[in-house]
């Protein structure tokens, strides 16, 4: 495979009274088709790409990486973890580096068809001595499936231009290698040693820069996987950081996925670009010691864990400006796929700023709105200190057109004084507005075997709970049928599961099978909230008199249950219209059976499975020829 070079300047209209940016971006990778190497247990993809020179003022550089189904592959299954380096800098016989850029646990995508593709981001602005000119860009991907299965790759460098906020002036590696965890013979205490380092004259801000994940499955804790444990970050013997590494997998954007995508692990995630932890501490030049303490911890058996750790520290001068904000995003209202929880929706929109400057941040000047409709003024009081961010949930409702619209955000007047640089004071954001339903509806919740996980609220435009159905109300298989009627408006509707496994979740059969959707007064489908969900759902929407779903466009409901079997699934089917229905159950990419309906609109499907071997069984659905549902089973050996 030759490795895909080419860099393309977008350039926004720039004055320097403004003071306008530019973006550019160095696109290494583009759709480059990555697949496991089963001997080696990784393959790497290494690519160029020309960065700006040296000389060329670098504000900010945002890395967006993208996973994608392969043109001519099956998506790849496993959550694997990939690494993301700085290989050379200055071409071919230029500086060899083999800095960690960020980390990718990829995944579950087994259930992902032809088109599918997931954006995530994460800022390597630390790094920007290092991107310029030319630079080896290398995607390591790990793991052992065959060359069935695979990734369309792309990473794309959005480098904004500007006064950068800090000088830098050094970086010392730390630690940077997969440590034993657990193990007697190979205690991580005496691997993992304190690093003395001499901060240069001039520097002020020493920033520490970790990303850290563990592996590997031992007892009796399952460590380091599936343990959660804790980290202390040390300078000169002072904690600077305490944590517990241990990550909330059930509100994943990315969801659901044809694995155990909704288990917590070890400070990471299926299908996540992992943020580093970073830390600044203000520091005088001179002799210092840098040190990590993970939790003392002795396994009994199936030694295996790994804490796998790329640590850098970063120093830097003073901030640059006393008084100096940016908007690091807006979260709400936004098309993103990476605030996909949180959209669309009909209250309260939400973005979050980071302080740039020296002196602490304590208030703020926010204007916000709709294009097209009036903008909203808010002042923020707070205390945030150097680099540190704050999210700001900001009042009303998200007004909109029906369809797309543009949202934006301008901040100003920092602690009441003019911004240093306004360049990233301002952005927009592409929203789709919720869409409309009618004001008089059916709610139907079918509960599972665990209904006390469950809260359902039906909330409108004054924060005023209007339905609610509370752990308390709720029984074990029951179905719940309430009809709604409001008035014209915007309401959100919010399903919560504190076990975060959903209504249903393949790996656990046992707390059986839920759904939650909505029908029109005829008893036509609507919406359908996914089963599938782990922490939950909600939906947004404008609730309007009279109006009268398009049946000519198709809304479906399904469920697979169970999907950890040994002989026997269920798949059950409704819509609000008759289909041709085309069922496809696939072992490992190749076509065991096709079942061909016709007119289906509300129907139960029975399969037996024990003929079919072992592998990875997945039952796709096929409505009017288009694919709508495909659910990933695991079978099960009889004993």
């Amino acid at each position: 495979m030759k490795p895909v070079l080419f860099i393309l300047f977008l350039i926004t209209s720039m004055t320097a009274a403004a003071q306008k940016p530019v973006v550019s971006h160095v696109v290494t990778h583009n759709r480059a088709t990555i697949i496991c190497d089963p001997k080696k247990g990784e393959n790497v993809y290494p690519a160029w790409g020309v960065f700006p020179s040296e000389n060329f003022p670098v504000r900010k550089i945002t890395m967006n990486l993208t996973l994608g189904s392969p043109d001519s592959l099956h998506t790849a299954h496993w959550d694997y973890l990939d690494h993301i380096m700085i290989r050379r800098k200055g071409g071919v016989n230029g500086t060899s580096l083999g800095y960690e850029l960020g980390r990718m646990l990829t995944p579950y995508g087994s259930i992902y068809n032809k088109g599918w593709s997931w954006k995530w981001q994460v800022d390597v602005t630390d790094f920007s001595t290092y991107l310029r000119d030319s630079v080896e860009i290398e995607y390591i991907h790990t793991g052992y499936e065959d060359n069935t299965v695979g990734w369309a790759l792309t990473i794309d460098f959005e480098i904004l231009s500007g006064p950068p906020v800090l000088a830098p002036m050094g970086m010392v590696s730390l630690w940077n290698k997969g440590y034993k965890y657990g193990d007697p013979n190979a205690k991580i205490e005496n691997n993992l040693l304190p690093i003395d380092y001499v901060s240069v004259s001039g520097a002020a801000i020493n920033r520490i820069r970790i990303q850290h994940t563990g592996h590997g499955m031992d007892k009796p804790r399952g460590c380091s996987e599936f343990c959660s444990r804790w980290r202390d970050i040390k300078l000169d013997g002072k904690t600077i950081d305490h944590r517990n590494m241990w990550k909330d997998c059930g509100d994943n954007p990315l969801y659901p996925q044809g694995g155990t995508w909704v288990y917590d692990r070890a400070y990471w995630c299926p299908g996540d670009l992992q943020d580093p932890d970073v830390m600044d501490v203000f520091v005088k030049p001179g002799d210092h010691q840098v040190s990590l303490q993970m939790e003392p911890y002795t396994a009994t058996g199936n030694i295996q864990a790994v804490e796998n750790i790329s640590a850098y520290l970063f120093e830097y001068s003073k901030p640059k400006q006393k008084n100096d904000v940016a908007i690091d995003a807006i979260i709400v209202p936004s098309d993103e796929q990476r605030f996909f929880r949180l959209n669309p929706a009909s209250f309260t929109p939400r973005i979050r700023i980071r302080n740039l400057g020296l002196h602490h941040l304590r208030s703020l000047t926010i204007v916000y709105g709709t294009e097209g409709f009036a903008k909203k003024t808010f002042q923020w009081k707070g205390d945030l200190a150097f680099n540190k961010v704050a999210e700001v949930f900001l009042p009303g409702e998200v007004q909109g057109n029906d369809g797309q619209n543009i949202f934006s955000v301008l901040l100003s007047r920092p602690n009441g004084k003019k911004d240093a640089w306004t360049g990233d004071n301002e952005m927009q954001s592409s929203f789709t507005a919720p869409g409309k339903y009618p004001s008089e509806f059916i709610l139907k919740f079918l509960t599972n075997n665990k209904p006390k996980d469950n809260n359902i609220y039906l909330v409108g435009n004054i924060s005023d709970t209007i339905f609610r159905k509370t752990p308390d109300q709720l029984f074990p298989q029951t179905l719940y049928t309430d009809t709604i009627r409001l008035a014209a408006g915007l309401y959100t509707l919010s399903l919560s599961d504190t076990a975060g496994d959903g209504l249903e979740f393949w790996a656990e059969p046992r707390n059986g099978d839920g759904y939650l959707r909505m029908f029109d007064m005829k008893g036509n489908l609507i919406h359908a909230f996914e089963s599938d969900c782990g922490n939950g759902e909600m939906l947004s929407f404008r609730a309007v008199p009279g109006f009268v779903p398009d049946t000519t466009v198709p809304k479906y409901a399904f469920s697979l249950y169970p999907r950890l079997v040994s002989d026997q699934t269920q798949l059950s089917v409704v819509s609000n219209r008759l289909s041709n229905m085309m069922v496809l159950i696939t072992v490992d990419g190749v076509i065991w059976e096709k079942h061909e309906y016709k007119g289906v609109k509300n129907a139960i499907f029975n399969y037996d499975l024990t003929h079919l071997p072992a592998g990875r069984i997945v039952v796709e659905a096929l409505m009017d020829g288009v694919s709508k549902f495909k659910g990933r089973i695991n079978k099960r050996r009889e004993h």
